[in-house]
């Protein structure tokens, strides 16, 4: 009988250690998953930005500084991207949204350009990819933290670190970010 009840036991503690690992394989691989959602999103981005750059250079000649770093951040953001670093990812993508912001905020002292049906469809589409963007590191950081949070409770965390799971790093908005400043709003006409 107490041979039973062991036998018991030890089944029930190996369905758990079993149960245990397969939910954190499957949480990070959900992660993983996520991750290479943004990045599908961010090569988007990165293919739109010349065809921007290039359409609005010659009206914009006078913002050459603007336009070179618009293309210096995408250069950046691109090897960040090669590298797989989050954080380094993290910091250099939102680089390329300041100077970005900055063309978007230059371009309506044009008017050719706000006019221009091909710069507008860029432009469209570059604010559609920020939006999916967003909405990729929002899933991607609600994986990371389940993921994170189940390596880190009790009894999970004595198995987690027992097989070499490691914490994965949140998508985060450097420091810096355009994206951190308060908006400014004028409602003087």
């Amino acid at each position: 009988m107490s041979a039973t009840i062991v036998l018991v036991v030890l089944a029930a503690v190996a369905a758990w250690l079993i149960f245990t690992f397969n939910g954190l394989i499957a949480l990070r691989n959900q992660v993983r998953n996520a991750f290479r959602q943004i990045d599908v999103q961010l090569k988007r981005r990165h293919d739109l930005i010349p065809n921007l750059v290039n359409s609005v250079k010659g009206e914009m000649k006078f913002e050459q500084d603007t336009l070179e770093k618009v293309i210096s951040a995408r250069s950046s953001a691109m090897a960040a991207s090669a590298g797989g670093n989050v954080g380094e990812i993290s910091r250099k993508e939102g680089e390329l949204s300041m100077a970005l912001g900055k063309l978007f905020a230059l371009s309506e002292n044009y008017p050719n350009l706000k006019a221009s049906d091909n710069v507008r469809t860029l432009m469209e589409e570059l604010s559609s990819t920020e939006n999916k963007i967003a909405f990729s590191r929002q899933l991607y950081n609600d994986l990371v933290t389940s993921f994170n949070t189940k390596q880190q409770v009790f009894p999970t965390n004595m198995i987690a670190a027992m097989l070499g799971f490691q914490a994965s790093d949140l998508f985060e908005l450097p420091d810096n970010s355009v994206e951190r400043e308060n908006p400014k709003v004028d409602l003087a006409v």
